[in-house]
């Protein structure tokens, strides 16, 4: 028999559950997004369910992209809360089949330069916060997380970061190897004196994602960035380096970037090839040239 609560409890139990899987803008996020559904389900006066989830998506008249990622988040939200999220999942497979899983709109990616550029007058928290997410090929919300605990060792020559329970999903799964990240090479012995500076912090920087993308909109040379131009950034820097000629495995690109790791040697994940700004490093990278070759 299908499970079906008030909206009240729904939410308490969700707020319960996420606050142990998300960190705190996704959980921000499910939020919205659930009391947008649960007041439409109220307006419309129809039970709070998956099928009626599904209506509430189609009503809300987004991109088709966007309807992907309103199916995508509501089914494991309902998943999480123990509900039925079928309707939604085959709602999500059929956005999919629909093209809707081809995105729009991706952050232009941002070299080293123009970062470290902007970054140097910067705060010293910020500035950490933008050198170590270009150096881990992380989200912003990811490093500003970061406690000092979280380093578990700090050199000019390396840093070892310990993500715990920082990036989303490593909550529920904590022993993934993207856990740990071994930081060297360029800008390691600054960071490194930053965070001498700045050590103990229970979190390496209070500017939040929306807070950057607003401090970059009102930057000339920032503004056609985005927060998420860094991560995109680091990922195409590595694919160029690897069409180059560098031999960084493509596995460890899915690592760093906190990607999922698909199984078998020199695999790579379709969300790592997503983050790939150069079509031609790209091709290159994906190795086909080693079997056309022979034929």
């Amino acid at each position: 028999m299908e499970t079906q609560v008030s909206s009240s409890d729904a939410e308490t139990r969700l707020v319960a559950l996420l606050q142990q899987m998300w960190a705190d803008t996704t959980l921000q996020e499910r939020r919205r997004l659930w009391r947008r559904l649960t007041t439409w389900t109220s307006q419309q006066q129809l039970p709070l369910n998956a099928d009626n989830a599904c209506l509430f998506v189609a009503a809300t008249g987004i991109r088709v992209q966007g309807l992907l990622t309103y199916a995508k988040t509501l089914s494991a939200t309902f998943g999480a809360m123990g509900m039925d999220s079928q309707p939604l999942r085959v709602m999500a497979s059929a956005l999919r089949n629909a093209g809707a899983a081809v995105p729009q709109n991706q952050a232009l990616p941002l070299d080293r330069g123009t970062l470290v550029r902007w970054a140097e007058p910067q705060a010293l928290a910020v500035k950490m916060c933008a050198l170590l997410a270009w150096k881990t090929a992380s989200r912003w919300a990811e490093v500003a997380a970061l406690s000092s605990t979280q380093f578990l060792s700090v050199t000019p020559e390396e840093i070892v970061v310990d993500w715990k329970q920082t990036p989303k999903g490593r909550r529920r799964d904590p022993f993934k190897p993207s856990r740990f990240v071994v930081v060297v090479g360029p800008l390691t012995a600054e960071l490194a004196e930053m965070y001498r500076a700045r050590a103990p912090f229970a979190e390496l920087c209070s500017l939040t994602t929306t807070g950057l993308d607003a401090m970059w909109a009102r930057s000339p040379e920032m503004r056609k960035y985005s927060a998420h131009s860094i991560k995109r950034g680091a990922v195409t820097r590595l694919f160029d380096c690897i069409a180059l000629g560098v031999p960084i495995p493509l596995y460890l690109v899915n690592r760093l970037a906190k990607h999922e790791e698909p199984g078998g040697p020199g695999a790579i994940s379709k969300t790592t090839i997503r983050y790939g700004a150069d079509p031609l490093s790209l091709a290159r990278v994906l190795g086909t040239a080693k079997a056309t070759m022979h034929l």
